[in-house]
């Protein structure tokens, strides 16, 4: 039988989500908690990747076990856990299902903190200068739409054609917060395209200098990517 699990995790506990050698992850964890439960191993196969420091609200992954699993397991799995995973949901799903393919939608937010608070670090990036939001807005209009995001992504790749469904970027008192919904993230995809957005808000780039990186992805020009601090999977949609 085949299992959807929902879960959330602090990524600063974890050098990522892929399953290392000697150092903490969140596939290695849940397999290892999962493995000593139902006395068997369990592969946990995800949504994708999250890289060290990255939050979680909602990640998605699947795994097959032989056994009904009850409200009753979950409860005596996320005692297991201790807190650093929480398995949010456990739902059957088809034995053709992944977590990774039936995927429809990914949302990301990302946070950013405006000054310098203790309590906040590894949860928000902070910074200490002003931000334009009306120039920020319009080059987020840019960036909505399916492009080829070659010049905001990390790593090589065969192809780099996304679709972003909608960027929205408000502002709470110290606290601007970005939501990306989308198909297809790849590799700091949403750090690189946070940076390119807040490099136009502090002056740095220009609306017309995003557009040309869309434009032109094959004529390489980076702008800033921010670091992990601040950001999160929020949740995914599937189809099943």
């Amino acid at each position: 039988m085949r299992y959807l699990i929902k879960f959330s995790y602090d990524g600063t506990f974890f050098k990522g989500f892929q399953r290392q050698k000697d150092v903490p992850s969140v596939q290695g964890t849940l397999e290892s908690v999962l493995s000593n439960y139902f006395n068997k191993e369990i592969v946990i196969k995800g949504s994708g990747r999250t890289d060290a420091g990255v939050h979680a609200n909602n990640q998605g992954a699947h795994f097959d076990v032989d056994k009904k699993i009850t409200s009753n397991d979950l409860v005596l799995i996320n005692e297991s856990l201790k807190g650093e995973i929480f398995i949010n949901k456990i739902k059957r799903v088809p034995d053709d299902f992944h977590a990774r393919f039936n995927a429809v939608e990914k949302t990301y937010m990302y946070k950013v903190y405006l000054g310098k608070d203790n309590s906040k670090i590894g949860y928000y990036y902070q910074i200490n200068y002003d931000l334009d939001m009306k120039k920020m807005l319009s080059v987020a209009k840019l960036l909505v739409g399916t492009h080829d995001f070659h010049n905001f992504v990390s790593g090589e790749r065969d192809d780099y054609t996304s679709t972003i469904f909608n960027i929205k970027i408000k502002k709470k008192r110290n606290v601007i917060t970005f939501i990306f919904k989308g198909f297809g993230f790849y590799r700091y995809m949403v750090r690189h395209l946070v940076g390119a957005i807040i490099d136009v808000g502090r002056g740095k780039a220009t609306i017309e200098d995003v557009k040309y990186m869309l434009n032109n992805p094959n004529i390489p020009k980076n702008l800033s990517v921010v670091p992990a601090d601040g950001l999160y999977l929020v949740d995914i949609k599937y189809v099943f």
